[in-house]
């Protein structure tokens, strides 16, 4: 059942890059002033007369918008016209990623989504059928949690998919979108026993078990170990680690903090951690899971850069390199395990050993390993050239309006005025700090983690400090120090276009329509047994290597 790759995209992936394919978002550019990292420093204002980039002028973007929404009309979702078959797959990808960036809500959109949902109960389907289907669940579950109403027929097709699919992917994604939705903790343990029963072999595919172990979570989550044991452990010696911490919710920022390849964590002059916000939420609403998904939690490789191409993919990665990112048994990293070249082939024993005892058993740490089992990859770090009024999907949180979606990647914030000239940038500050402790070509890890909290704000750097204070297996080694200290030994390797420590948006715009979620029934549970969970590695399903294609224009 694997789908395969389409020529013009290998041609693509040769030309620019696999990155080039998959999902992003990053930052855009102008000439940049070399910058002193002897000690992090306030915002520098910019001068007002920064390069103009055609494509981020107010006009450009309405145009691209008005594009977009110009693509929402009956025909071109009349499946009399365009049937799910080989020859309308290009359609399908185009018109379906136009419905994820308008969010419309229309009958005629309704009732063609509805239709090819159906078919995720039929057999002997082709390839091409079945990434066009693929798709069609991904944004039915992005429109489903968005606007449950108005797409109430969804749910009623994704139990469908959960009794009758052959499918153990789309019966997953199915599962997933019930979980978000607010089905009480009774439907779901009654639904997984379905899964299981139909699939008495469940625990031998990659996406079946993760989302029973999703579903015994969200009924009964397991507690998070000390913070500290996390943030003060070494997964490797002189190795730099990049922390991102997160609240469970995606639609609030996350925290990135970084440690140097001494063990000690970056800091400004006046003792202030070194930070940057970060957005890790998938257009569609997905589990970590699946592809398009948004971003896992876990151990991820850092490895150097790619360069962004050209203005091509200027909206969709801007004009600032991306940070590579590698989860276990993705192709191309050098060095995933300490001592062992190139890509993760090991256990999850061998990925266990990574952490600190106390995290070993931790489900929710493990998901990078996991989703680099069902065949994710292509995550970065970048900002986007993209107007953050561009996606409908905001989310339900204002102060993150001027951050992007992405379909999987972490969003650096990049945003530009009226004349396209480049306001605020992040990429440049992550990039500065990670060649500052680790070299041009610097590697290491990335390391991200959900913090539980009552806050609906992003974890504070308080909170930060006192699990760093209070971790039980903090070593001398891991003492934060001084950026100023840091500048003996190294010298300035990139330069920045603007260094910014705190950032407000700047666009006085809010939020698209919050989230209508059903409350679950409270009822009296029983237990999930983690004994019934296997203690073996389920083999690892046939990636859909293309899964992660997106429709023209590529990017995103």
């Amino acid at each position: 059942m694997k789908r395969i790759l389409q020529k013009w995209q290998i041609d693509l992936i040769r030309k620019y890059g696999k990155f080039a394919v998959f999902g992003g978002l990053v930052v855009a550019g102008l000439a940049m002033k070399p910058a002193a990292i002897s000690i992090a420093r306030p915002p520098e204002a910019l001068s007002g007369n920064e390069a103009k980039v055609s494509q981020a002028t107010a006009d450009a973007r309405s145009q691209q918008r008005q594009e977009q929404i110009r693509q929402i009309r009956p025909e071109n979702y009349d499946l009399a016209r365009f049937p799910v078959t080989n020859q309308n797959e290009n359609h399908w990808r185009n018109i379906l990623w136009t419905t994820a960036v308008v969010e419309p809500q229309e009958t005629f959109v309704a009732e063609a989504i509805d239709q090819i949902l159906g078919m995720t109960t039929l057999r002997g389907l082709s390839n091409s059928q079945m990434r066009t289907i693929d798709a069609a669940t991904k944004v039915a579950t992005q429109l489903y949690l968005r606007y449950p109403t108005f797409y109430e027929r969804f749910g009623q097709r994704f139990l469908q998919a959960i009794e009758s699919s052959p499918d153990p992917e789309w019966i997953a994604v199915s599962l997933a979108a019930l979980v978000k939705s607010g089905a009480s903790p009774g439907q779901l343990q009654s639904l997984t026993e379905r899964v299981k029963s139909r699939f008495p072999n469940w625990t031998k595919n990659v996406h079946l078990y993760t989302i029973v172990r999703e579903v015994a979570e969200s009924i009964a989550p397991s507690a998070m170990p000390p913070l500290g044991d996390l943030l003060n452990w070494a997964i490797a010696p002189r190795q730099l680690h990049l922390y991102v911490l997160c609240r469970p919710k995606r639609d609030i920022l996350c925290q990135a903090i970084l440690k140097d390849r001494d063990g000690q964590f970056v800091r400004y002059g006046d003792g202030t951690l070194w930070s940057v916000p970060l957005l890790l939420r998938s257009i569609h609403e997905l589990n970590w899971n699946f592809v398009r998904g948004q971003t896992p939690q876990g151990i991820f490789r850092l490895e150097g850069v790619v360069p962004q191409p050209d203005d091509k993919y200027f909206r969709a990665y801007g004009r600032f390199s991306l940070v590579k990112l590698f989860v276990p048994f993705e192709p191309g990293a050098k060095q995933f395990l300490p001592g062992k070249s190139g890509t993760f082939r090991g256990t999850l024993k061998d990925y266990q050993k990574l952490l600190p005892s106390s995290w070993q058993n931790y489900w929710a740490i493990q998901q990078s390993y996991w989703a680099g089992k069902v065949g994710r990859s292509e995550f970065r770090i970048h900002g986007t050239g993209e107007s953050p009024d561009f996606f409908s999907n905001k989310g339900s949180n204002p102060d993150t309006f001027s951050w992007n979606p992405t379909i999987g990647c972490l969003s650096a914030l990049e945003l530009y005025n009226e004349r396209g000239q480049l306001v605020e940038a992040h990429m440049p500050k992550i990039l500065d700090a990670l060649q500052m402790v680790g070299g041009k070509k610097f590697a290491g890890y990335m390391v991200v983690v959900e913090v539980p909290g009552k806050s609906e704000k992003p974890v504070t750097l308080n909170e930060i400090e006192a699990a760093l204070s209070g971790g039980s297996t903090r070593s001398a080694s891991s003492k934060s120090k001084d950026l100023k200290q840091k500048a003996k030994s190294t010298k300035p390797t990139t330069k920045s276009a603007n260094k910014t420590l705190y950032l407000k948006p700047i666009l006085e715009k809010t939020a698209s329509k919050a989230t209508e979620t059903a409350s679950p029934v409270v009822q009296t549970i029983v237990q999930p047994d983690p004994a019934s969970f296997p203690t073996s590695d389920p083999p690892g399903t046939e990636p859909r290597s293309d899964e992660s294609m997106t429709p023209l224009p590529m990017a995103y």
